[in-house]
């Protein structure tokens, strides 16, 4: 039976497990031998990270061709206007490629961790969250999307991807899939 395991990756951290320049690395949270990422989030994004020691599973929620639902809460500059909306709805042209249509709506701010370190604040530049969802998932899609409809990208937590979501864990912890939260020694 396969190992699935849900990680809230904190941000400024690998999805792999080895770093030639030493940066920190899932190494740092997960002491389980034999899972690997399936699919991966930036070292800037934060959220949930699925790991598995299948490889057909591996590929079957990586891979684009599955068009698995990802949800993101996404902090951008600015407060975007119903056409921005949406354009991400309608999909935009980034490098790579038109993006397929997107669920994409302004929500209050989510329940967070504080990040470390913070999003810079500035008085003069409101912010906004939104919660957007894809199907595909280009390198970076999302910061693309939002800067691509003059929205650039604050901060972006990933908290689903297919059937999986986010739940409760704390940056740095996983849980086995419809498991008990566990926490990296």
């Amino acid at each position: 039976m396969a190992r699935i395991i849900l990680l809230n990756k904190p941000y400024g951290v690998l999805s792999t497990f080895t770093d030639p320049d030493g940066r920190p690395t899932l190494a740092t949270y997960v002491d389980v031998p034999g899972v690997y990422a399936a699919g991966r989030l930036d070292r800037d994004s934060e959220g949930l990270l699925v790991l598995t020691d299948d490889g057909r599973l591996q590929h079957a929620i990586a891979h684009p061709s599955a068009q698995k639902t990802k949800g993101y809460w996404v902090q951008v500059e600015r407060i975007p206007s119903e056409a921005a909306l949406q354009q991400l709805r309608d999909g935009v042209n980034i490098k790579g490629g038109r993006t397929r249509p997107a669920k994409a709506s302004i929500i209050d701010p989510p329940d967070l961790w504080d990040r470390d370190p913070p999003v810079r604040f500035r008085k003069t530049v409101p912010t906004a969250w939104l919660d957007i969802e894809i199907h595909e998932g280009m390198n970076r899609q999302v910061r693309r999307m939002t800067a691509a409809v003059g929205h650039p990208c604050l901060r972006l937590v990933r908290y689903r991807v297919g059937p999986y979501d986010l739940g409760d864990l704390q940056p740095g912890s996983y849980r086995f899939a419809h498991g008990q939260p566990t926490h990296a020694q």
